[in-house]
């Protein structure tokens, strides 16, 4: 395989239209040259399979793909930075580029399994395919964050859990990973660049560095005790927990709000402090524990008497699953007579389903989900308990489908609650649910 390259001199664009790949431009050049690139054509982004042991996954990222959609244009600056990528006739082109086509999919917080026809892209071959690497990029981060999310609050069981990995990552990846583990059920995030851009929670405590830079551990909670008042979490395990502890209530009061713990056995430790805290007459002070958590750290400290959860590392990490491995792939388009065709990718171990998709959740009578059933070509027959999976997003090139974070989260809890009883497990196992294809052919 032969590879072309290019390089441009000048200063950096921000457009979101360069967020692509070179061979994505150089395509629709090359189609427009053979009189292609304005057939009607249909895209899919989809999952093949599930990261190995996951039963689920979460949708995220939508409306910031909405967001990319719309801000897809290519500015002045944008073109500069092409020359010599493509020719000057594509460059006139790109320059009053506007997706103008129809997008469904799936709503933001919704579950997802192998196969699910997440996004579906309809308008012509050019102006679709120039899409796919934005939403990629998006879709596949966005999604595994918030699906190790979802199993990080499920294995928190209702307790709290703090988004804190920012600086365990790019620092925009760090904000988008902010609002995917809000939409999955985390409560707050230590992002200020989420709180301002997504509207997500910030929290915050103390770092060790606070406590070493004062005389005394004492002299350290009196400070943070006198500017944030005694609602505020201590960090009492930079010397010796039991002593900060006592230091804490004696500084604070039996108001104390928390008192958090980033080292050492957690669970163990939380047992002893909780009952030191008791005995102090702090009974409603809270425990907060850090330090490298993931799903199975947490569901570990099930039995301990912790109240909350800072996760950070493996958060936006993915949790051992950085990404979801979704791919976009044409599945339907104009033949030269004007009718739409399948067509799929039969590549081995790279299996693609021609057609255009439509889904539903099929449950029971009792609303739980059994199936996630997948009609080619026209949408599967609903048997009066299903519900259909795809909604509109674009309509001829406008957004129509924005929802609020708050909706997502909402969205998420009950799309998992219509899920087996098995997806609470935090052991590998299969998907929850198998994915059915009906072909009417």
């Amino acid at each position: 395989m032969s590879v072309v390259t290019s390089t441009a001199s000048g200063p950096a664009s921000s457009s979101v239209a360069l967020l692509t790949d070179h061979y994505e431009l150089t395509m629709v050049q090359a189609a427009r040259q053979a009189g292609t690139a304005d057939r009607r054509s249909v895209f899919e982004l989809f999952p093949r399979r599930l990261p190995e042991g996951r039963r689920y996954g979460v949708v995220a990222g939508v409306g910031r793909a909405l967001d990319a959609i719309e801000a897809f244009r290519f500015e002045p600056a944008a073109i500069a930075a092409l020359e010599g990528v493509v020719d000057p006739d594509m460059l006139e082109w790109l320059a009053s580029y506007r997706f103008s086509g129809d997008v469904w999919g799936y709503a933001e917080g919704e579950a997802y399994f192998p196969y699910s026809p997440l996004l579906v892209v309809e308008g012509t071959f050019a102006e679709a395919v120039l899409l796919e690497t934005v939403l990629l990029s998006i879709y596949n981060h966005d999604s595994a964050i918030a699906s190790a999310a979802s199993r990080m609050t499920l294995a928190a069981a209702g307790r709290p859990c703090i988004e804190m990995g920012s600086r365990r990552t790019h620092e925009q990846a760090a904000v988008a990973a902010a609002r995917a583990a809000y939409v999955a059920g985390f409560d707050a995030t230590s992002n200020l660049a989420a709180r301002a851009t997504h509207g997500v929670p910030s929290a915050g405590t103390a770092a060790h560095s606070f406590t070493l830079l004062h005389d005394s551990e004492a002299d350290a909670f009196r400070a943070q005790v006198q500017s944030l008042g005694v609602g505020t979490t201590l960090l009492v395990d930079t010397y010796d927990v039991t002593e900060a502890v006592r230091l804490a209530v004696e500084v604070a009061g039996t108001g104390l709000g928390a008192v958090r713990l980033d080292s050492g056995d957690l669970g163990e430790i939380a047992r002893e402090v909780r009952a030191q805290l008791d005995g102090l007459g702090a009974t409603e002070t809270r425990i907060v524990v850090t330090s490298d958590l993931d799903e199975h750290a947490i569901a570990a400290l099930a039995a301990a008497p912790v109240d909350a959860y800072g996760v950070g590392t493996q958060l936006v990490t993915g949790s051992g699953h950085p990404t979801c491995g979704f791919v976009y792939k044409l599945v339907a388009r104009e033949s030269a007579d004007g009718e739409m065709v399948s067509v799929a990718k039969k590549s081995k171990d790279k299996l693609s389903i021609g057609g255009r998709k439509y889904a539903l959740r099929r449950r029971s009578s009792t609303g739980t989900a059994e199936a996630e059933v997948i009609g080619i070509g026209e949408p599967p027959e609903d048997d009066g308990d299903d519900r259909p999976l795809l909604v509109p997003l674009v309509a001829r090139g406008e957004v129509v489908g924005r929802t609020t974070l708050d909706e997502a989260r909402t969205r998420h809890r009950a799309s998992l609650a219509e899920l087996p009883r098995v997806v609470t497990m935090m052991s590998a196992g299969e998907a929850a649910i198998p994915t059915v294809h009906l072909d009417p052919r």
